[in-house]
């Protein structure tokens, strides 16, 4: 990416652009070896080695995060009431104003994926993209056949009355309360929960696990967040 020297600097949160400049001025930045005292030089993020007071310094343009969603914390970048998904990151982090892929109930815990790549996040949870989302769900009451069944043919939700798309419902466990897996291709609002609801049933407990090719990583306790690896942000990228 080319753009200006103190732009770069700026957003990698060195200072703001007046004191890069200033800094510029007193030979604090270097540009492959050399000292560039002029901090609008544009240059090459790619290829450029760029300095400041001896430090390599290298821009981040996109910041991608797996965190473990906790229950109680919302997943929005502020709130009036509640801790946010936001609140969990570490102050460096933060600085690239990260926001949460989608939105997991303040009671849904597991996989979210926070970013601040707009473009990505449209493509995850755009309608017509019908990327797959896991969810590992404890209902009330005992999950017969026939709900898988429903569940594949689409579950009306009669608050909008709308038919959702086919989902895949697997039983695990049968019982009181009974643990199965579900997939889903869209993302309305409560809609699993609103999907048992319509069969007669109650979830208790609800955590995603996947979400396209992200899977969540059991290594992360809830509230505990890490950066994507090369491997997983580009299985994410190939979806553009």
């Amino acid at each position: 990416m080319k753009l200006r020297i103190d732009k770069m600097l700026a957003n990698t949160g060195i200072g703001s652009r007046k004191e890069i400049k200033q800094d510029a001025k007193k030979g604090l930045v270097t540009v492959n070896g050399t000292v560039v005292k002029d901090s609008s030089k544009i240059i090459d993020t790619d290829t450029d080695v760029v300095k400041y007071n001896g430090e390599i310094v290298r821009y981040i343009q996109h910041i991608y995060l797996l965190m473990n969603k906790p229950q109680g914390v919302v997943s929005a970048t502020e709130d009036n009431y509640d801790r946010t998904v936001v609140e969990l990151l570490s102050e460096e982090d933060r600085f690239y104003e990260p926001f949460p892929v989608g939105r997991l109930d303040k009671d849904t815990e597991g996989l979210l994926l926070i970013t601040n790549d707009g473009q990505l996040a449209h493509d995850l949870l755009s309608p017509k993209k019908h990327v797959d989302k896991t969810y590992y769900a404890e209902v009330a009451e005992e999950v017969t056949r026939e709900d898988v069944k429903a569940f594949e043919e689409g579950i009306i939700l009669t608050e909008e009355n709308y038919k959702t798309l086919p989902a895949k419902l697997e039983i695990i466990e049968s019982g009181y309360p009974s643990k199965c897996l579900v997939t889903i291709k869209e993302g309305k609002f409560h809609q699993i929960k609103r999907m048992f609801k319509s069969v007669n049933n109650e979830v208790v407990f609800l955590k995603r696990i996947s979400m396209g090719p992200l899977k969540l990583d059991e290594n992360l306790k809830p509230g505990e967040y890490r950066h994507l690896t090369e491997e997983e942000i580009n299985s994410l990228l190939q979806r553009k």
